[in-house]
């Protein structure tokens, strides 16, 4: 199902689209819409464009990911053409996919039977979705001008010629999935926006991203579709020279953000061009790369493409050392948790490594920490459990709760450590925890990011008005009822120490875990300091201080504000950060051991 550009039915979220072109924030100011520049004349918008682009040309794929509205699409690039008197065949991909029951059979065993929220990641191709024979049958019709095959998956017709990448940024593809406006791949009618997502994750995107990473050297054009009726686009060497640029300087992703149960008001203020008329922010999405995407500028002209194609293009240079262990998996994600003047986070922990593994098909797990960027005078997070804890009493408190809606005294069970600025909590895997409220937390963590089992969520519901889904028995499949007592203090909380100095500067160690892969530094300088990746990607916030200027080996240079989060690849190897703040900056850091 395709919704009608013309209305605004086609998109639920309180978040804005981002527009064509820069309207920057002031310098010190956090950036909605981070870009890397380019030089002028790259980035070209509408379908007019487009459709000069394909005169001449024949005939011409254009693939893309799910969620495109491929109907609108089409419409508004025919009339552009037939302006321009090109007589066009059509072929949509769409028609010679496999039947829908034969696609449920395909992707029924990945997605986890009744569970509403996890299965395991699809471990076939984009091909499988599709009828062979029918797809060998699809041929270009040699009496007209111009023959366009068009949908996810276009390129399996293997037509030679002009070959377009029709991209959609993850968070809209979920606001149009919430409006009901687009389905799954291979579905006729779009359900439950939940498991929607969970069909994303699961099977689309593994199947999109594996087709998309096979066409990034051959593909002539990209197409960013997140603005229906204002598509922007760029040669694909362009895109190629920009992504190079990027892995061999720095990046910081497009962030997005969402409202939740217990978020709070703290990044409003932060981010001053979220629209103001939203409940609260939880969440924000700083460097969770699955799903962020990277946006360049040309001469003001925006334009965003999937992270994805980063890492696709040279993985190497972007993650030096830590590319052989991690592949194409970009490792470490940072992210916001507000609970300022919000609530408690649900009591809760994350799959063992084997765990998610065997059930989910991830690589590595969610392995946390929480610093604390920002802290009210009673705030606290829970953290371990209590020396005297008795599994079975505490599981039997978890359902009696579930039945009876009955409160749980969480504190007889689990420990509440008072916290302030600059407190790193150590959160391996299995462990027990959660932030509560007064906290604008910086979530350091291993990238897997929706592995989270809820045991306990203070009665009360979601925005939507419906309980929150808890997973006590899976839950209690990975909890780790050692981490109690006093060890909690002594191994869960970082201890910092001084690990280097020098005149105006000095990095302090925060201690990860031992179960942890990456480390935390925290630079602290009063003008500036040099900093070698040592062949380790490095992730980066300034965490105190109003902004700084980095500069790169290689000549780039680049304003950060408080609160943004930025990356140095590996292939940077030096670089200096400069401080524009009247006080000593702080800026954390964190790299694959």
């Amino acid at each position: 199902m395709n919704s009608s550009s013309k209305t605004q039915a086609w998109r639920k979220t309180s978040q804005d689209l981002m527009p064509s072109d820069r309207a920057s924030a002031p310098a010190g100011q956090y950036e909605l819409y981070p870009a890397f520049k380019l030089e002028a004349g790259l980035i070209e918008l509408g379908f007019e464009a487009l459709a000069k682009k394909l005169e001449g040309h024949t005939p011409v794929t254009l693939d893309g990911f799910v969620g495109v509205f491929w109907n609108d699409f089409k419409e508004q690039l025919e009339t552009a053409l037939k302006q321009r008197g090109v007589r066009v065949r059509w072929h949509n991909i769409a028609d010679v996919l496999l039947e829908p029951a034969k696609i449920q059979a395909l992707v029924e065993p990945f997605l986890g039977g009744d569970d509403p929220l996890f299965g395991t990641k699809f471990t076939g191709s984009l091909e499988q979705f599709f009828n062979p024979e029918r797809l060998e049958a699809l041929q270009p019709d040699p009496s007209v001008d111009v023959n366009i095959v068009y949908g996810c998956g276009a390129a399996l017709a293997r037509w030679s010629g002009l070959l377009v990448y029709v991209d959609l940024p993850k968070n809209e593809l979920q606001f149009r999935a919430r409006a009901g406006s687009v389905t799954n791949l291979g579905c006729v009618q779009p359900t439950d926006p939940k498991l929607m997502y969970k069909r994303f994750y699961f099977v689309d995107w593994q199947a999109l991203n594996a087709h998309k990473a096979s066409l990034l050297e051959r593909l002539d054009l990209i197409v960013d579709a997140q603005r229906p009726d204002e598509i922007v686009m760029m040669n694909g060497s362009s895109l190629r020279m920009g992504l190079e640029r990027m892995a061999q300087n720095f990046f910081r992703v497009r962030p997005w953000f969402e409202p939740g149960a217990w978020g709070g008001q703290r990044l409003k203020s932060l981010v001053p061009k979220l629209p103001q008329n939203t409940p609260n922010y939880a969440w924000s999405f700083e460097l969770i790369v699955p799903e962020n995407g990277l946006i360049f500028e040309s001469r003001d002209s925006l334009l965003e493409v999937s992270f994805d194609f980063l890492m696709f293009h040279d993985r190497h240079a972007v993650l030096g050392a830590a590319a052989e262990r991690f592949g194409i998996e970009f490792p470490i994600r940072f992210d916001y948790l507000d609970t300022i003047q919000g609530g408690n986070l649900s009591l809760q922990c994350h799959p063992r490594p084997k765990y998610a593994l065997k059930n989910f098909g991830e690589n590595f797990t969610q392995d946390e920490t929480y610093y604390l960027l920002e802290a009210s005078p009673n705030a606290s997070v829970y953290l371990g459990f209590q020396d005297n804890i008795q599994p079975l009493e505490f599981r039997q408190a978890l359902e009696h709760s579930v039945e009876t809606t009955s409160k749980v005294e969480v504190e007889h069970f689990v420990q509440r450590h008072h916290a302030v600025k600059h407190d790193l909590f150590l959160i391996p895997s299995g462990t027990i925890h959660c932030s509560g409220s007064g906290t604008l937390v910086l979530e350091i963590s291993a990238t897997p990011y929706i592995f989270t089992f809820k045991m306990y969520d203070w009665l009360r519901l979601d925005l939507d008005g419906k309980p929150r889904p808890l997973n006590i028995a899976r839950a209690f499949e990975n909890l780790v009822f050692e981490r109690k007592g006093a060890m909690v203090c002594e191994e869960m909380i970082s201890h910092p120490r001084l690990l280097e100095q020098g005149e105006g500067w000095q990095i302090v160690h925060l201690p990860t875990h031992k179960e942890h892969f990456y480390d935390v530094h925290r630079l602290e300088f009063e003008h500036e300091i040099s900093v070698q990746t040592k062949n380790q990607c490095h992730i980066m916030s300034l965490i105190e201080g109003t902004s700084l200027i980095l500069e790169t080996q290689h000549g780039m240079s680049q304003r950060f504000a408080y609160g943004e989060t930025f990356v140095i690849p590996a292939a940077a190897q030096s670089y200096q950060l400069k401080n524009e703040s009247s006080s000593p900056a702080k800026v954390i850091k964190a790299f694959v051991k």
